[in-house]
C-alpha cells in the first residue's frame, strides 16, 4: 500500500484535492508556507555558483514570451476567449516549485532555478506591456503591475534561496540535516498539489463561462502544455538538458497566471490556467512513473 501511494503520489493529491475540494480549499492559506520549505530543502542542494544563464534559457524565454503573442494573434479570430486563455498559459512564467520536480527526476535544478528567476522577470516586463493591448485597464500602471508580479514571486523563490545559501555558509551542521531531508521536498509538493487542485476545482465548478467555451479554453491548455514540454525538451537537449528545459517551459505558477488573467484580461480566460493544473500534472506524473521504470530495471 505505502509503495502505490509512493508511486502515485502525484495522481493521488489531485484526485484527492478534486473530490474533497470543498474542504481542501480552506487550507489555501498554508499554501505559502509548503512551497517555502519545499523550496528551502530543494536549494539545500543548490550551490549560488552553480547558478548560471545558459544560451538555452534564452531560447525558452523567447517561446515563453513571443510564442504567447504568435498564440494570441492566431486563436484570436477564432474565438477571442479562447486566445487569452491559452495565451496566459504560454507567457506565464515558471512554477517556483519546477525545481522540485526536477531534482526528482535526476535533471539540473540549478538550470531550473536560474531560469525560473529569469521567466519571472521577464514575465513581469512583458504582461504589463502586452495584456493591456488586449483588455483595456487605465487603472493598472506598467510600474504598478511590475512591482505586483514580482512581489508575488520573488519571497517564496527567493527567499528560501537565500535562507539555504546562509545555512549553508554558517550552519553547515544544519545545512547536512536538511541535505538528508531533500527528497521531503517532493511530499510537501504533493500537500500543496492537494490544495490547488481543490482552488482550481473550485473555480471551474463556480465560472460562469458556458460548458462549450470551458471545453475549448481546456483543450487550448492542453495543446499548450504538450507544445511547451515538447519544446523544451528539445531545446533542452541540446544543451544537454533535456529534464532542465522540459520542466523550465512547461510546468508553470498557474496560481499567478490565474491572477494575471483575473487581472489583465476577461475573468473567464482564467479556466485556462486552471486546467493547466491538471495537464501539467499529469505530464510530471508520467514522467515520474517512467523514472521509476528506468531505476527499477537498472
Amino acid at each position: 500500500m505505502l509503495k502505490f501511494i509512493k508511486d502515485w503520489t502525484l495522481p493521488i493529491s489531485l484526485l484527492t484535492g478534486a473530490i474533497g475540494y470543498q474542504v481542501f480549499t480552506m487550507f489555501a492559506i498554508l499554501t505559502p508556507f509548503l512551497i517555502f520549505t519545499m523550496l528551502l530543502l530543494t536549494f539545500s542542494k543548490v550551490s549560488p555558483k552553480d547558478l548560471k544563464i545558459k544560451r538555452s534559457h534564452l531560447w525558452l524565454l523567447s517561446i515563453q514570451i513571443l510564442g504567447a503573442l504568435i498564440v494570441y494573434g492566431l486563436l484570436y479570430k477564432f474565438n477571442k476567449l479562447v486566445a487569452e486563455g491559452v495565451m496566459v498559459c504560454v507567457i506565464c512564467p515558471t512554477a517556483t516549485a519546477a525545481a522540485v520536480i526536477t531534482s526528482k527526476l535526476g535533471g539540473s535544478a540549478a538550470s531550473v532555478t536560474t531560469y525560473t528567476l529569469l521567466a519571472n522577470i521577464g514575465a513581469a516586463v512583458a504582461v504589463p506591456l502586452f495584456f493591456p493591448m488586449v483588455e483595456l485597464n487605465p487603472n493598472v500602471t506598467f510600474a504598478y503591475s511590475f512591482w505586483l508580479i514580482l512581489s508575488k514571486v520573488f519571497p517564496l523563490l527567493i527567499c528560501p534561496f537565500l535562507m539555504a545559501w546562509l545555512i549553508q555558509k554558517f550552519l553547515p551542521k544544519l545545512h547536512h540535516v536538511l541535505s538528508h531531508y531533500h527528497d521531503l521536498a517532493f511530499y510537501l509538493w504533493a500537500c500543496s498539489l492537494t490544495i490547488v487542485s481543490a482552488q482550481t476545482v473550485s473555480s471551474l465548478i463556480n465560472s460562469p463561462a458556458d460548458g462549450l467555451t470551458e471545453l475549448m479554453i481546456a483543450f487550448g491548455a492542453l495543446i499548450a502544455c504538450g507544445l511547451q514540454f515538447f519544446l523544451g525538451n528539445k531545446i533542452g537537449g541540446l544543451y544537454n538538458d533535456h529534464i532542465g528545459g522540459s520542466q523550465s517551459l512547461g510546468q508553470k505558477n498557474t496560481i499567478l497566471a490565474i491572477w494575471m488573467a483575473h487581472t489583465y484580461l476577461n475573468p473567464l480566460s482564467s479556466v485556462g490556467p486552471g486546467s493547466y493544473v491538471l495537464w501539467q500534472n499529469i505530464v510530471n506524473s508520467w514522467r515520474l512513473w517512467r523514472k521509476r521504470q528506468g531505476d527499477e530495471r537498472n
